[in-house]
């Protein structure tokens, strides 16, 4: 039996004005993405992923449209929604429990309660014995497996995920992905995420959106046939590679786009 829709984005556009013009960033944007989906939103540098994902996380409000959660209108900033950006947003005074600890401080769990969740979140992101570590002796990746536990740590109906491993080395990134659909698979929760990486959005994703270049509009939707769960290995397949080179293609149509549009101003 199909998900019920967890999130709805209908007509969403954002305008904002630059050097005295006004420069459409999403235009009439509109997808649907059911419980326990993992979605993905991918396409070149300025297409209006990153905007998109923030007026989904309610820190923009969209010139036009709607974006409801669960049946209701978002209209600002929620608990019920988890983001992890690709800069490193820890707090370099906390350590990593206490960082994990964070928004459970906020919710006035109890702090034993508090210290249970967020051990145990140490340990599924594979940072135990690093639990007392403060973020300036861990390595980008650990950094990101602290912000993607605190996130999840406060159980948010939807995870935002905002191109959290664009910064990192090619291996650590790959090992970044195979953690990520482990911890899908074990939580399920409804993830939208950000990638202008190809193989990671095929590898990571139940569906993609393919965003065109500015101003953004859903170009395509590529169903992802892959059985979970997945391993690296599964980037070789012929599978695989045919739905890499669908992306690509259309990808590449609007990054020949993009880099005219700026040719022209």
């Amino acid at each position: 039996m199909d998900e019920p829709i967890k999130l709805s984005i209908q007509h969403v556009m954002q305008h904002y004005r630059s050097g005295g013009h006004e420069v459409t960033a999403i235009d009439d944007v509109s997808l649907e993405i059911r419980n326990k989906e993992f979605a993905t939103i991918l396409g070149p540098s300025g297409c209006g992923k990153t905007t998109l994902l923030r007026v989904v996380a309610g820190l923009v409000r969209p010139t036009g449209g709607e974006v409801r959660l669960d049946g209701h209108a978002i209209t600002g900033p929620g608990r019920d929604r988890g983001m992890v950006f690709q800069s490193y947003t820890l707090f370099p005074w906390l350590t990593v429990r206490q960082n994990i600890q964070f928004g459970l401080q906020l919710s006035g769990l109890p702090r034993t309660e508090q210290e249970t969740i967020a051990q145990e979140f140490v340990t599924k992101v594979g940072l135990r014995g690093f639990e007392n570590a403060y973020p300036k002796a861990l390595s980008g990746g650990m950094k990101q497996r602290v912000a993607i536990a605190r996130a999840l740590a406060n159980n948010p109906d939807l995870l935002l995920l905002d191109e959290p491993f664009g910064a990192l080395d090619a291996q650590t990134r790959a090992l970044m992905q195979e953690l990520l659909t482990q911890i899908w698979e074990e939580f399920h929760k409804t993830i939208l995420f950000v990638t202008h990486d190809v193989e990671e959005a095929i590898f990571l994703s139940d569906r993609v959106f393919v965003m065109t270049a500015r101003p953004g509009r859903i170009k395509a939707e590529i169903a992802i046939p892959l059985e979970r769960p997945r391993s690296y290995e599964l980037k070789s397949s012929d599978t695989f590679l045919q739905l890499k080179k669908r992306a690509l293609d259309l990808i590449r149509e609007e990054a020949i786009k993009a880099t005219q549009y700026r040719n022209s101003d």
